[in-house]
């Protein structure tokens, strides 16, 4: 990694969905690429959409079988998980959330980048927790942030 966290721009390139398939419906972007030896993903996605030939090898997204239903994302262990849907001008991304309250439908939140950085602020349009307590949130941002935003911050203007 060119910093410590953030994928280096020539490996993330390869992992990001074509607009097609993220046009259709929310799609996974899986940003790992350490092999290590993990595969929930794998295990947990109901219709096979990620490939993981070992335990070891960074998982793969097949988008024309994702449908977007946010279980790998919400399983992943290492938070590496994220789902993307272009509607238009716009682009909701979905993101993993560990604090407590979760931000409600409608508030504005801080949109941030992979160093952690406010790049806009954003509105929530879904908020969900598991059975298990996992959180997670989606905001709506401009189309060109879709592949930029990896996290949300409450108290937007913060």
């Amino acid at each position: 990694m060119s910093e410590p966290g953030v994928m280096p721009e020539d490996v993330l390139g390869g992992l990001l969905p074509p607009d097609r398939a993220a046009e259709r419906h929310p799609v996974a972007v899986i940003e790992c690429h350490e092999e290590i030896p993990c595969d929930t993903c794998r295990w947990v996605c109901p219709v096979g959409a990620v490939i993981k030939p070992s335990i070891t090898t960074p998982p793969r997204v097949d988008w024309d079988r994702c449908t977007g239903c946010g279980t790998c994302l919400m399983s992943c262990p290492g938070l590496a998980i994220f789902m993307v849907r272009l509607r238009g001008e716009w682009a909701d991304v979905y993101v993993p959330y560990e604090f407590s309250p979760l931000p409600r439908r409608g508030e504005v939140v801080a949109a941030l980048d992979r160093m952690g950085e406010k790049i806009a602020e954003a509105e929530v349009v879904l908020s969900v927790r598991s059975r298990d307590g996992t959180g997670m949130v989606a905001v709506r941002v401009p189309r060109e942030a879709a592949h930029v935003v990896r996290a949300v911050r409450a108290g937007g203007s913060r």
